[in-house]
């Protein structure tokens, strides 16, 4: 099946395509002027394609943006456990292919960058830049001891217990440092998690076997591109640390952390966040923000910026 145009409005297009099967919807935002190539944005599991509106203020000027509902996420079709994050990235590409996008600057949040890294090592040619935010080389010990616990609870349907469960993993303990946005966004997230649909319930268990039965991270080649790895700095589910050893094993990685903020940066300082990426997909400075703590160079080996 070819792409079918579900919907456009002004600069926005909608896309139902379909990849091995599983039916799927990415959604573009047009720019006719790009700065820089198009901005593919790949968020957590608990995002989908509307998740990015808030950035579009700061970003859509500047290039294209693209977002998906990959398959077994939001409002696409639901994907068995057995399908492996290879898989994912795979969806990736083909996407790419049938809207006529052969490179993009990506952005990975989260769940986002476990599939982005993976896209980006299977698939090299389509990444001309790379950004990462909240991510880590490994499967953070927070997350794999709390699934157990969520999985009975959302098998159980105790859906209040695994929103105040999934609240605490995301964010940082109040104690821990100055969150902006902190108390509001714990609601926006215990809102979110409450009001799930019995499809949403069930991928959001699929998801959790998903990453726990096959691993997130393979040893393949990271792309010699231009990258940067951030988080908040109290975030406490991938931690600075976690993400500073993540941009180590990229070549020429940068890594930085946002002030006031923890897991949910993009959230907490969207403003901040949308213009720390666009700095970078557009080769602005990022040393001396007044948001970001010093950058550092965890992995020395230089890269060249892209023509």
């Amino acid at each position: 099946m070819r792409t079918a145009v579900t919907a456009v409005q002004d600069s926005v297009e909608e896309r139902v395509l379909t990849f091995e099967g599983f039916a799927y919807t990415c959604r573009i935002v047009h720019q006719d002027v790009p700065q820089t190539a198009p901005l593919l944005l790949l968020g957590g599991s608990s995002q989908n394609r509307y998740s990015w509106q808030g950035h579009e203020r700061w970003l859509a000027p500047l290039c294209t943006m693209i977002t998906v509902d990959l398959p077994g996420y939001g409002s696409s079709d639901f994907l068995p456990a057995h399908y492996d994050i290879d898989f994912l990235a795979d969806a990736v590409q083909h996407m790419l292919t049938e809207i006529d996008m052969p490179e993009v600057n990506l952005f990975g949040g989260c769940f986002g960058e476990v599939v982005g890294l993976r896209f980006a090592q299977r698939h090299p040619e389509s990444v001309r830049r790379i950004v990462f935010a909240g991510a880590a080389g490994r499967l953070p010990d927070l997350y794999t001891d709390a699934v157990p616990r969520l999985s009975d609870a959302l098998g159980r349907n105790d859906i209040a217990g695994a929103a105040d469960g999934l609240v605490r993993l995301f964010m940082s303990n109040p104690e821990a440092g100055r969150v902006r946005r902190h108390a509001a966004v714990a609601r926006l997230l215990q809102r979110q998690f409450t009001t799930q649909t019995p499809d949403e319930i069930r991928k959001a268990v699929e998801h959790n076997t998903r990453l726990v039965t096959h691993g997130c991270y393979a040893p393949l080649p990271v792309p010699r591109v231009p990258t940067l790895v951030f988080t908040g700095e109290y975030d406490t589910l991938c931690t600075p640390q976690m993400g500073r050893e993540l941009a180590a094993t990229i070549p020429g990685a940068r890594f930085t952390t946002v002030t006031e903020a923890d897991h949910l940066v993009t959230v907490e300082r969207r403003e901040e966040s949308a213009d720390l990426i666009a700095r970078f997909c557009t080769d602005r400075p990022i040393d001396g923000l007044p948001y970001c703590n010093a950058v550092e160079s965890p992995c020395a080996e230089p890269v060249a910026v892209p023509a």
